[in-house]
């Protein structure tokens, strides 16, 4: 697993977590903010008004209201990103890294605003009379470009298990697990088969479940978190000095966190912001590509709220909520993953400044440090040799190893930093991330030891619903691929591995996860910025005739 996941990780940081990637995603919003002159702003009230039906027709076709895609498509990306992700951002990159997820959502939404109208404008009709649309569609009907069409579709199938399948009920179950004691792999069968029986009934069973439970489930998450902000309420000034004051310098040491780069807080900020909202991912205009429109342009406009309420309000209000509460700097007791352990070769002491500045450079991937080959002696389990271990991205301590639930005396085997033998349970004191990070601020707050089931609870709405919307965001690529009676093995399959990541180690699915966001990201940017003057011609057009129909509304 550990061999695994540094292949992963490797493989992410010429993807997902290079500068290279992350560029061109912030490139592309801000190009089209600029050339369509700031359409997030000038059409944010006029999306209201889409979405709550005033200029619908009855000659309107499609298979879903404004709302229900826009519930759908939410649906897809509410989920861990605002719960597991932001805290994943903090982790990584410091409070700062908070900020670059709201540039993100802010670029992003006109990102989406380009993507979904011109998936809506070059959408088709499927073999079973449903409505197929996405960025495949305009790559072949409009570019002419067939072979990256294919490209994206089979990057939307790989992506539909990195997003919204593998993350989402690893979330679930470790969150359950961690309350509950609920075994990871019950909790991933019990849900795989109620998965199974919504995703059968396609996009029409799925917009009736979305666009009720994603607006109840949204309002409940917001409550509870302003909760956890107004009970740390002396805190709130502290947190967005910190947010906003490490943006040029990036996150400095503090208690257990070694602190992070510029360039760590930036790409981790803007990674996870692209892992919560979707903007240029191409997945949304998938959803919105059902929706009743007689006009692109206007369903593209209902898209413009979609990273607003994800990542701005929601991502937003989670990041002051861990920050505030003072969680996420803190080590806390929790069970160790080995493929966030490294054995070092020798004691760091932190207060030490050559040894914090040692251990923060191998942090932000700028140094090796000394990593421990040989034998570690333990008794009653604990590590008798003289040396250190990281894991999650910290010194950790009070550490103990055991061997069927009670502590281990005898040899554990070290090769390059990692055990050889993962049959050990390793408990200590270590920095959190992920969901269990944010479980943390919430029972640092009114609701005490309430919070966990809150998130628990909230997780599992969340990431639920996120897994459903990608398996029809799959289910539209198969279809492009390979046609409409490919689906159900498709489905079959997506079920099964929703299952199986229920258990799989955390790390290695969220690395995988980046690398699939940005394999699937990387064609939908190029494809619309070649269709640039397209979307221009398109949102002029829309623009003559709405005075002409409506008058300046």
């Amino acid at each position: 697993m550990q061999q695994l996941n540094e292949y992963l990780q490797l493989l992410d940081t010429f993807i997902g977590g290079s500068s290279w990637f992350v560029f061109l995603l912030l490139g592309t919003g801000l190009f089209f903010t600029i050339y369509l002159k700031f359409p997030q702003i000038r059409f944010f009230k006029h999306a209201l008004l889409i979405v709550s039906g005033k200029f619908d027709k009855d000659t309107d076709k499609g298979d879903a209201t404004h709302f229900q895609a826009l519930a759908t498509a939410l649906s897809g990306t509410v989920g861990t990103g605002n719960i597991a992700g932001v805290a994943l951002a903090i982790h990584l990159g410091g409070p700062s890294a908070l900020f670059w997820m709201i540039v993100t959502a802010f670029l992003g939404m006109t990102t989406k605003f380009v993507e979904v109208s011109l998936s809506h404008k070059y959408r088709e009709i499927a073999d079973d009379g449903s409505i197929s649309g996405g960025p495949m569609y305009y790559m072949k009907n409009k570019l002419k470009m067939k072979w990256l069409a294919a490209v994206f579709a089979f990057a939307t199938i790989l992506s539909s298990f990195g997003t919204g399948n593998m993350p989402q009920i690893n979330s679930i179950s470790t969150s359950v697990y961690s309350t509950f004691g609920i075994e990871q792999w019950i909790t991933g069968l019990v849900l795989a088969i109620i998965l199974g029986f919504v995703i059968i009934g396609g996009i029409k069973r799925i917009v009736k479940v979305t666009d009720k439970l994603v607006p109840g489930m949204a309002l409940i998450y917001i409550i509870g978190v302003l909760g956890v902000i107004l009970y740390n309420w002396e805190n709130i000034l502290p947190a967005i000095d910190a947010i906003f004051g490490g943006v040029i310098n990036g996150g400095a040491a503090t208690g257990g966190f070694l602190g992070a780069s510029f360039a760590f807080a930036f790409n981790r900020g803007v990674n996870r912001g692209l892992f919560s909202n979707e903007a240029g991912q191409g997945s949304a205009p998938i959803a919105h590509a059902a929706a009743k429109a007689h006009e692109p342009i206007s369903e593209g406009m209902v898209a413009i709220l979609e990273p607003f309420i994800d990542t701005v309000i929601i991502c937003t209000l989670t990041g002051m909520a861990i920050v505030t509460s003072g969680v996420w700097n803190e080590k806390h007791e929790n069970t160790f993953q080995y493929a966030s352990i490294k054995v070092l070769d020798k004691e760091y002491d932190t207060a030490n400044k050559e040894d914090a500045d040692d251990l923060y450079r191998y942090n932000v991937n700028e140094k090796q440090i000394g990593l421990f080959n040989g034998d570690l002696d333990v008794v009653e389990g604990e590590i008798q040799n003289h040396l250190s271990i990281l894991h999650s991205r910290s010194i950790a301590e009070n550490i103990i190893i055991k061997l069927n639930e009670q502590p281990y005396t005898g040899k554990v085997i070290i090769i390059d930093g990692d055990f050889k033998n993962t049959k050990y349970t390793i408990t200590g004191l270590s920095l959190l991330n992920s969901a269990p990070l944010t479980i943390e601020a919430f029972k640092r707050s009114y609701f005490g030891d309430v919070g966990e089931y809150i998130i628990t609870i909230g997780l599992l709405l969340f990431a639920f619903s996120t897994a459903i919307a990608w398996s029809y965001y799959g289910g539209r690529a198969v279809t492009y691929l390979f046609g409409v009676k490919y689906v159900v093995y498709y489905r079959v399959i997506y079920v099964i591995g929703f299952f199986i990541a229920s258990f799989v180690d955390t790390t290695i699915v969220w690395t995988f996860s980046g690398i699939a966001i940005a394999f699937m990201t990387l064609p939908n940017l190029v494809g619309i910025l070649l269709l640039r003057k397209d979307m221009k011609e398109t949102l002029n057009k829309y623009l003559t005739d709405f005075d002409k129909e409506w008058g300046k509304k």
